[in-house]
């Protein structure tokens, strides 16, 4: 029960300011290992701050292809209100290589008006399709450029 209080409090402190405490948090959190992307998604569902749920999903990049949850949030933030957030699910889903969420991408491309977006949701549909997860960023597929996930 201490431990979940402690995860808790811990997940408090994601809140995307780049903090010496957030960075603390983080490299704590980690230590749940694959148990962390599920309670980031309980934290970005009730976040109400675009700082926090940019924080949830950038901490869960790292473990999107390992984690139904962590592809989870990916596909939920997608919809966020937030460019940044939407950037960063983009990033997440890219890196994932997860094949099943093509049509969900496919539909969204569909639907979105934002530019910026467009491109994103295009470069990670070109990644996942191309099962190279560093064509998100290197998007005229020159080989300089890599996708790194800390």
């Amino acid at each position: 029960m201490a431990e979940q209080v402690n995860a808790q409090e811990l997940l408090n402190d994601l809140d995307g300011s780049g903090s010496d405490k957030e960075f603390y948090a983080i490299n704590e959190l980690r230590k749940l290992g694959n148990e962390l992307p599920k309670l980031l998604l309980e934290r970005y569902r009730t976040a109400r701050k675009w700082q926090v749920r940019s924080s949830c999903v950038y901490h869960s990049i790292r473990y999107a292809r390992s984690s139904n949850d962590a592809v989870e949030l990916g596909v939920l933030a997608l919809s966020d209100k937030s460019q940044k957030v939407r950037y960063r699910a983009c990033m997440l889903l890219a890196y994932s290589l997860d094949k099943s969420v093509l049509s969900t991408l496919m539909k969204i491309e569909c639907i979105t008006s934002h530019d910026e977006t467009l491109l994103d949701i295009r470069a990670v549909i070109d990644a996942i399709e191309n099962q190279n997860s560093d064509y998100f960023v290197d998007r005229d597929h020159t080989g300089n450029v890599t996708l790194r996930v800390n």
